[in-house]
């Protein structure tokens, strides 16, 4: 089975599991919320877009939560089980594995993380592979406004940079985020207090890096 399409039944099944009003790592969403997000994410393209813009976000967030409210839990986890509309591009697999893939593993674990005694569950080969690839070409949208430089470190898959030291002279070096390509996807994206991730550079850098990443990524 596509990589994506195992994540998508995943993250449905630990949804069904968890209930609809328990919490995620998208607050203010309950776990019924992030599903309706998910689904006007691949069914309401238009929805989605303004979604993204702050003069309509609100329009956007009112689609989402009639979703919430007015579709029953069971039914909305079933659509988004089923997989994308017939026209979107992501019905096919290969397209799916490059624009849900992550999505769908950062989302899984908002929900997972989020309940009291979570633990890590272990990642397959597979999954953290097409994750450390896909990462290394997203890094550089989520470390975009770094005051420092980044270093990625993955045990086993591989090392890169993915942004620069400051050009000026600033006093400020580099920062070297080591850990397995999942909890590095979690902590670029914003998830830092939930993944197990080292951060090591020079004391000012590592400084600047938790101030910026604390104000937000």
């Amino acid at each position: 089975m596509p990589l994506a399409r195992t994540h998508r039944l995943a993250l449905c099944e630990t949804a069904l599991e968890t209930g609809p009003d328990a919490p995620t790592l998208c607050p203010p969403w309950p776990v019924s919320g992030l599903v309706a997000h998910l689904v006007v994410r691949e069914s309401r393209p238009d929805a989605a877009v303004l979604g993204l813009l702050p003069p309509t976000a609100d329009r956007a967030d009112r689609v989402r939560s009639g979703l919430a409210t007015d579709v029953p839990f069971e039914q909305l986890v079933d659509r988004l089980a089923s997989g994308p509309p017939v026209w979107a591009p992501s019905r096919l697999d290969p397209v799916a594995d490059l624009a849900d893939l992550l999505e769908f593993v950062i989302h899984h674990e908002d929900i997972r993380r989020a309940q009291p005694g979570w633990r890590a569950a272990p990642v397959d080969e597979a999954t953290a592979r097409a994750v450390w690839s896909q990462l290394r070409r997203a890094a550089r949208l989520f470390v975009r406004r770094s005051p420092v430089g980044v270093v990625l470190v993955a045990p086993g898959h591989g090392r890169g940079a993915v942004k620069g030291p400051p050009a000026r002279d600033t006093g400020l070096g580099s920062v070297v985020l080591t850990g397995a390509p999942v909890e590095l996807a979690l902590y670029l994206s914003g998830r830092t207090a939930v993944a197990d991730v080292q951060v090591d550079g020079d004391d000012a850098s590592v400084r600047s890096h938790r101030a910026q990443v604390g104000a937000g990524g």
